[in-house]
C-alpha cells in the first residue's frame, strides 16, 4: 500500500491512492487500542508541510515472521473503531502537549 523512507529521521509513508495519485504522509504515531495496531498519517504538500493539521487513521500490521516485509496498512470502516481510535489519538497529543509544557524532573518533586 506504500513505501517507508525515512528523511532526516522523519518516517515518511507513500500511499497510492484510489485516483492513481500517490501522496506521502509522515508517520505520527502508531497507537494500540484494544490489542489492534493503528497508524497515524499526516499528509503532506509537496514542500512538505501539512498547514490544516489533517491526519488519517489506519489499521496496521506487521509480519512477526519477516520484519523485512512492508507492513500492511488498512482502511477503518465501522464508526465506532474509527471513533476509538480518534480518542486514543486525542490522548496521545493530550500526553505530548503535556509532556512539553512541564519538565519531567518537576514531577519527581
Amino acid at each position: 500500500m506504500g513505501k517507508y523512507n525515512e528523511q532526516d529521521e522523519e518516517m515518511t509513508v507513500t500511499l497510492d491512492l484510489d485516483d492513481g495519485s500517490s501522496v506521502t504522509c509522515a508517520v505520527v504515531t502508531i497507537l494500540e487500542v484494544e490489542g489492534h495496531d493503528y497508524i497515524v498519517l499526516m499528509p503532506l504538500e509537496e514542500d512538505g508541510t501539512n498547514d490544516d493539521g489533517e491526519v488519517w487513521f489506519y489499521r496496521y500490521s506487521e509480519n512477526p515472521d519477516d520484519p523485512n516485509e512492508e507492513p500492511q496498512l488498512g482502511y477503518i470502516d465501522d464508526d465506532t473503531e474509527y471513533e476509538k481510535v480518534e480518542e486514543a489519538f486525542d490522548e496521545y497529543l493530550d500526553h505530548c502537549e503535556f509532556d512539553e509544557l512541564v519538565d519531567p524532573e518537576e514531577i519527581d518533586d
